[in-house]
């Protein structure tokens, strides 16, 4: 169910097998603020199916920590390395899962429309995109690591689109 109130939290998740970023941001009436951001990351000794569960496991660890009304994933666009790519793509799998098993809505963004939302360009650099996540959240300077960045990219881009689609 998508909360009507004037205040929402969104969770913008960044896929990634050795790392997943995590950004929470929370929309009031006085605007938008960041709650929280960071990285899920996996053991590089494990096996691939230990990796995914152990996603699985940190993911649900935050949604119950910050009980996000809503979640945005960023989609697999494009590849340059099919072996990434299908690792990146199992982690988005276990990312929908998990949200979805929380009874969470879960809203899906290419990283052309995450470019598109913050910098008004679709083929935007990626330093862009995080220096305006800098400016849009106020904050004092660019999150780290990249891949937290990405994630509240994607949480802003979610925000902004939110209001596009009426929720």
């Amino acid at each position: 169910m998508i909360k009507t109130s004037r205040e929402v939290v969104i969770l913008g998740l960044d896929p990634g097998t050795a790392m997943t970023g995590w950004g929470i941001i929370k929309e009031t009436e006085k605007g938008t603020e960041t709650v929280a951001f960071g990285c899920i990351e996996t053991d590089k000794s494990k096996d691939a199916v230990a990796r995914l569960k152990e996603i699985a496991r940190d993911l649900k660890s935050l949604i119950e920590k910050y009980k996000p009304d809503e979640v945005a994933v960023e989609d697999l666009f494009f590849f340059k390395n099919l072996k990434t790519a299908i690792k990146v793509a199992q982690a988005r799998g276990v990312l929908l899962v998990t949200s979805a098993n929380a009874n969470l809505p879960v809203f899906e963004y290419t990283p052309l429309q995450v470019k598109q939302a913050l910098t008004g360009y679709g083929r935007a650099e990626k330093q862009q995109v995080q220096w305006m996540v800098k400016e849009i959240l106020k904050l004092k300077k660019i999150p780290k690591p990249d891949d937290a960045a990405d994630a509240l990219a994607v949480a802003v881009c979610h925000q902004q689109s939110r209001k596009m689609i009426n929720l």
